[in-house]
């Protein structure tokens, strides 16, 4: 096994995050045997179906270089470990990416990545995201944590790194998947936030210690957000976006996928709004992502507008509150006809609406209350 190890940890500096031909070598030949046939070249043409001359050039500079020793070392002296296929901390849902599954995974923090991704939900977006999005992310973080659930996202500025900061804030758990080396604070302005993830959750990626983020691993990391997370929020994002990779992704392998709504005038919004006029579902606060990917009884409280004191009277007694005129004097006879009951039921619920403060009696007639300068509407009740 250890042989099996220090062969995945070369190559995690070999293969490049997502190479599915790869994966398939690797699937077919084993770890070890895959990494000699790349260091030397033997029987590589035979053995590994697709493999060119010039690509395997490619492959044997590569390793030819790998220190799988020094790598694992360093990542230990950062309080990290290597997380194989096969361990008791691997993430079976990973394996749902087939072939793109991951070679293996570098983790920095104490928590035990299998258990942290069973509960866990990405919140992404834009990174140029307003200060509605931030608010939306950060508000989403916090109350994911709240209610036990780990916060998976990608340590980008923007959206990512409200989530990140609204989990902290409350004490939460939080997990960032780089596009780099767990020891390689990108982007250099998150630097300290990296940080506190390390402390207080996870740090993940593909890439060893030291390899730096290029775009298309970018793009590669976000398969792993969406396979390792049951379902995934998308904060603001346009139609040309890392954070719709993500949620597409998530679509294919059957997760949830969610997104909070903006202006229709945003173009920071369009993205997601495009995304929820498909398979996406629209949520507005952490409970209500809870209720679609948690368990029987992680239910959203039910919302409705404010109860109004008129809202409380009985049918009769609000037919003859409408049937007042909004300005002057009436009798009750007119009311009565007006509401369409009797006189006497008419008067009976006047003494009513009368003991609630919605009319007044002057002589022999009713009218509604003057509303005080504070009311700023008539008693009636309003729309």
């Amino acid at each position: 096994m250890e042989g099996e190890r220090l062969a995945r940890a070369a190559l995690t500096r070999v293969v490049e995050p997502g190479d599915e031909r790869a994966g398939a070598w690797l699937r077919r030949v084993g770890a070890v045997e895959l990494l000699r046939a790349l260091r030397t070249g033997y029987g590589a043409a035979e053995r590994l179906p697709g493999m060119t001359a010039v690509r395997l050039e490619g492959y044997r500079l590569r390793a030819a270089a790998a220190d799988p020793a020094r790598d694992l070392a360093a990542v230990a002296a950062l309080g990290g470990r290597l997380v194989c296929p096969g361990d008791r901390e691997w993430p079976s849902q990973l394996d749902d990416l087939g072939d793109a599954r991951p070679v293996a995974l570098w983790v920095r923090g104490r928590p035990d990545l299998r258990l942290w991704a069973l509960r866990s939900v990405a919140v992404v977006g834009a990174r140029a995201c307003t200060p509605y999005g931030a608010h939306m992310a950060a508000t989403l973080g916090a109350g994911l944590a709240e209610r036990g659930w780990v916060v998976v996202s990608g340590a980008a500025f923007g959206v990512d790194g409200a989530a990140h900061r609204g989990v902290l804030a409350v004490g939460g758990a939080t997990a960032a998947v780089l596009a780099c080396g767990v020891d390689v604070p990108y982007p250099r302005g998150h630097a300290e936030l990296i940080g506190r993830v390390a402390q207080q959750g996870l740090v993940v990626a593909e890439l060893p210690p030291g390899d730096h983020p290029t775009r298309a691993r970018f793009v590669l990391r976000n398969r792993v957000i969406a396979a390792l997370t049951r379902g995934t929020v998308v904060v603001e994002a346009e139609y040309r976006s890392g954070s719709l990779v993500t949620a597409r992704q998530a679509q294919r392998l059957g997760r949830f996928v969610m997104g909070v709504p903006g202006p229709a005038t945003s173009g920071l919004s369009a993205g997601v709004h495009e995304l929820l006029r498909g398979e996406g579902v629209l949520v507005t606060e952490a409970s209500e992502v809870a209720e679609l990917i948690g368990e029987i009884g992680d239910l959203a409280p039910a919302r409705r507008g404010p109860v109004l004191p008129r809202d409380r009277l009985d049918p009769i007694a609000a037919k003859v509150l409408d049937a007042l005129p909004y300005h002057g004097l009436t009798s009750p006879r007119d009311l009565a006809r007006g509401a369409g009951t009797s006189a006497d039921e008419t008067l009976g619920r006047l003494y009513e609406l009368h003991s609630l403060g919605f009319v007044e009696r002057e002589g022999d007639g009713w009218r509604l209350t003057r509303p005080s300068p504070r009311d700023g509407a008539v008693r009636r009740g309003g729309s």
